[in-house]
């Protein structure tokens, strides 16, 4: 995460360098991405860069937990709209975040994110660094999920739920980018694959 002197910055500055990192690291994956070319786009000395950020890995997970934070915010948001109803809450995140990555600049970077995936990047996207952070936010979703709809008896089962829903809308959006589906096409695939997990595959 940021050092306490990149908040201490002005606005303008902090966005110039968070604009620059965003540009380069939509560029190519971060594995080839360069400070150099992140502080030359944001006119700023090498020794500046490292007064803010570790290093480009550090910047470069911290554009990806800004993101989190707000799909979290969003994802919580539509699961009250929809009164604690799981499925149609994921298809409309999903269908909104397919939105947000509209944006040339978001999708190139969520691209070389997405189609370089490690263990890494999945837990920050989906809020679950750590064991306790895993828990504390999940805590939050599950008080707000109507279970009376749900064959499950248990938050642990909940949890498993959770967790097979998220592992196949990362598959989908790997699939956007690897196959560059359109929106309507990724929509259809994305909620086939949860009407199937919310009817099984299993004849009653």
């Amino acid at each position: 995460m940021p050092k306490q002197t990149f908040f201490n910055l002005p606005i303008e500055k902090r966005e110039s360098l968070i604009s620059a990192a965003m540009k380069e690291f939509s560029r190519v994956p971060l594995s080839e991405a360069s400070i150099a070319n992140i502080i030359k786009d944001a006119a700023i000395p090498r020794g500046s860069f490292y007064q803010y950020f570790e290093d480009k890995e550090d910047i470069f997970y911290f554009l990806l937990e800004e993101y989190s934070s707000t799909l979290n915010q969003r994802f919580r948001s539509i699961l009250v709209k929809e009164d604690g109803d799981l499925i149609p809450t994921f298809i409309e995140s999903y269908r909104m975040m397919l939105e947000s990555i509209q944006n040339k600049e978001f999708r190139y970077f969520f691209k070389n994110a997405f189609l370089n995936m490690n263990y890494r990047i999945e837990n920050t996207i989906s809020k679950s660094i750590s064991e306790e952070k895993r828990n504390s936010r999940f805590a939050e979703v599950a008080k707000l999920v109507n279970m009376d709809l749900l064959n499950i008896q248990h938050e642990s089962e909940l949890f498993h739920v959770v967790k097979i829903i998220r592992a196949v809308t990362f598959q989908n959006l790997i699939q956007v980018f690897a196959l560059d589906l359109s929106m309507e096409e990724s929509i259809k695939n994305y909620s086939l694959d949860l009407h199937l997990i919310k009817n099984g595959v299993y004849k009653k």
